[in-house]
């Protein structure tokens, strides 16, 4: 069997959607495993762009079968919309099979995020108010409504009329909005079931036999390492898991059916949303920050909000190694950097006078740290030509091995540009 995981190794936004349908070709399914419409994934091919939020990057090739797994929470509207479009581009999603277990978004979830976000005014966490929290956090608190429950209006029923209780008090009195009935959620929620019920499946099981049999099973994380809920940088987070072991519990699967982690990591860092960033450069016009954000495109694909962006960490990428496992890197936008005279790359950080190679524990330490960098010639020269590591200029490649000895993990895959077929396959042997 091969099971192989791919996350975000940064803050997310790292190019995973362009990768995903990359490796996509070699594979018999791909997972979604956590995360929800928050997430963004852009792939372009061939002069078309395409954003999936949901569904998985595989959709492209008529030979995957994607799948959503558990671990995700669906709003159904935003789903069907993105069926709607691909199908529209003649992209079938007839395929696409839904976890039983997923969680869904309800409309009381958006509207609790969204003012959630307003009461915090100044601390607020930077979220994509989409309803991502709070479905979470009732999943955890047991008040979820699940996929399955689509299939039963009855469960249904009962399921809403035992949350609406608490939804709605707090809506109206915490937060002074409108509140729902039972009647006008289940009405709304039953049209999206007629469409959807011929994809929910039972896909943990699914998952499984296709390892079984020997089938290439490509697990796709959402947002990215340093945005998990235990190991990320919080409160400034996600709900879920986008680390490697989210891919077991949000697929359904366990830990030896993972042959492979890969990491992916831009040649430089970005972040969405208030909190820590030691390497922040200013966006200011002129600025190695401004080049950045327009060069590479540093806006985002769910919010279209602007990135900020900053020079690559190897900190936060050893760390990454650390949490997930990581086998190997794959490095993505090298391109953007080609305009600069030198590079910097953070190899530890020094609060109050002391040195951190590692990711301090202590938020307040992180919070206040101060990058220590190295610096590295630029290649001044255009490299989206580039198909073997040996083609990239020699400061290229140079770039590249002194972010592999940082991570002690190879790099394997290098893109060079936006497009599928920009891509240099160092380290991975396509399926025979």
């Amino acid at each position: 069997m091969a099971g192989i995981v791919l996350v975000g190794a940064q803050w997310g936004d790292e190019g995973k959607g362009k990768i995903t349908d990359l490796l996509a070709d070699d594979m018999d399914l791909v997972v979604r495993f956590q995360g929800g419409n928050n997430a963004g994934h852009t792939i372009i091919h061939g002069g078309r762009t395409l954003k999936l939020h949901l569904i998985p990057s595989g959709i492209l090739y008529p030979h995957i079968t994607p799948v959503i797994g558990n671990g995700v929470v669906i709003d159904p509207k935003v789903l069907l919309q993105e069926m709607d479009e691909l199908e529209a581009d003649g992209i079938t999603t007839r395929r696409l099979l839904i976890s039983c277990n997923a969680h869904l978004i309800m409309p009381y979830h958006r509207d609790l995020d969204g003012a959630s976000e307003r009461r915090l005014g100044g601390n607020e966490i930077g979220t994509t108010r989409r309803g991502i929290g709070p479905a979470y956090m009732d999943k955890a608190s047991r008040l979820g409504i699940r996929v399955q429950d689509l299939t039963d209006v009855h469960i249904l029923r009962k399921k809403l009329e035992a949350a609406l209780v608490e939804k709605n008090d707090v809506l109206e009195k915490i937060y002074g909005l409108p509140t729902y009935t039972v009647d006008e959620i289940v009405d709304e929620y039953m049209e999206y079931a007629k469409r959807l019920q011929p994809h929910i499946a039972d896909t943990s099981h699914l998952i499984n036999r296709a390892l079984r049999s020997d089938q290439w099973v490509f697990f796709e994380g959402a947002q990215g390492t340093l945005l998990d809920l235990d190991h990320g940088t919080y409160p400034f987070v996600t709900s879920s898991s986008p680390t490697a072991g989210g891919a077991c519990t949000g697929a359904g699967v366990g830990p030896k059916a993972i042959d492979r982690v890969l990491g992916i990591a831009k040649a430089y860092i970005t972040r969405v949303g208030s909190g820590p960033f030691p390497t922040e450069l200013p966006s200011d016009p002129g600025s190695i920050g401004e080049h950045l954000t327009q060069k590479g495109g540093e806006f985002g694909t769910t919010t279209g909000r602007q990135r900020r962006c900053g020079w690559y960490d190897g900190v936060i990428i050893r760390y990454a190694v650390q949490v997930n496992g990581l086998t190997d890197l794959v490095i993505t936008k090298l391109d953007v950097l080609s305009e600069l005279d030198t590079i910097k790359v953070c190899v530890a950080y020094e609060y109050e006078g002391k040195r951190y190679n590692e990711l301090p524990c202590h938020q307040t330490v992180f919070h206040h740290a101060k990058p220590i960098y190295e610096e590295l010639p630029g290649w001044k020269c255009n490299i989206d030509h580039c198909r073997t590591f040996e083609e990239l200029p020699k400061e290229a490649r140079d770039y590249i091995a002194f972010l592999e000895d940082l991570a002690e993990v190879p790099v394997s895959i290098i893109a060079v540009g936006p497009d599928r077929d920009e891509t240099i396959m160092r380290r991975w042997e396509r399926r025979a």
